[in-house]
């Protein structure tokens, strides 16, 4: 996993100017638009399904969508808060591509793998729990130091840092790798026709399941 891939993990705490714009208009069409199948959890989840975003690479705003997040529970605090104890848990689906030139064609994108995933799935867990308290700076250090840990750990999925997991996937048992610490758990894999990425707090990892979502309309209630 290379530069480029850490790229596409980094645009996951801001969206891309084209898909912010068509979230705007329509918080599904960036969705409708991808060519994979999403996944959420599956029916065992019986809380509340919200749209988080979905985006295409960096260099690619008007490219196909590479890759999303669903949220389930309760969304995360946007501002921090001395007693946050919200529960949530984060699905992310991320395209199979191949390696390919860039929209501007200046240089190649890696082609995606489980690593991909477990880096869009670890800095969304950071974003969704950094420490509001710090002061800027310390926020800062905190941020590039955790983000570099995401970054190694995501590189390295047959590594000590990873546990092995397996969980249901359209009901078929599916390996996953599978990680914790005090900001909550993350799991990478892979499921039919995409890679697989989650991360949560509050909600146990371990009575997951997932599966692909027939209708994304159940996700835009808000």
């Amino acid at each position: 996993m290379d530069a480029t891939s850490r790229a596409v993990g980094t645009a996951t705490v801001g969206a891309t100017v084209g898909a912010q714009a068509r979230a705007v208009a329509d918080p599904l069409a960036p969705y409708l638009a991808a060519d994979f199948p999403w996944y959420g959890l599956d029916d065992g989840w019986t809380g509340r399904r919200w749209l988080m975003q979905a985006g295409a690479a960096p260099g690619r705003v008007e490219q196909p969508i590479d890759y999303g997040t669903l949220g389930h529970g309760e969304e995360p605090a946007k501002h921090y808060e001395a007693r946050d104890v919200r529960k949530f848990a984060v699905v992310v689906t991320v395209a199979c591509r191949d390696s390919r030139r860039s929209a501007d064609n200046t240089g190649m994108l890696e082609a995606t793998s489980a690593s991909s995933a477990a880096w869009l799935a670890g800095s969304g867990l950071l974003a969704a729990t950094w420490p509001g308290q710090l002061d800027r700076t310390l926020r800062q250090d905190w941020l590039d130091q955790q983000s570099a840990l995401a970054w190694d750990l995501a590189d390295d999925l047959d590594g000590p840092g990873w546990s092995p997991l397996t969980l249901p996937v359209n009901g078929l048992p599916q390996p996953f790798r599978y990680r914790e610490s005090e900001y909550g758990w993350v799991l990478a894999g892979e499921a039919p026709g995409v890679l697989l990425g989650a991360y949560g707090r509050g909600i146990s990892a371990y009575g997951a399941g997932f599966a692909t979502v027939p209708d994304l309309t159940v996700y835009n209630g808000r």
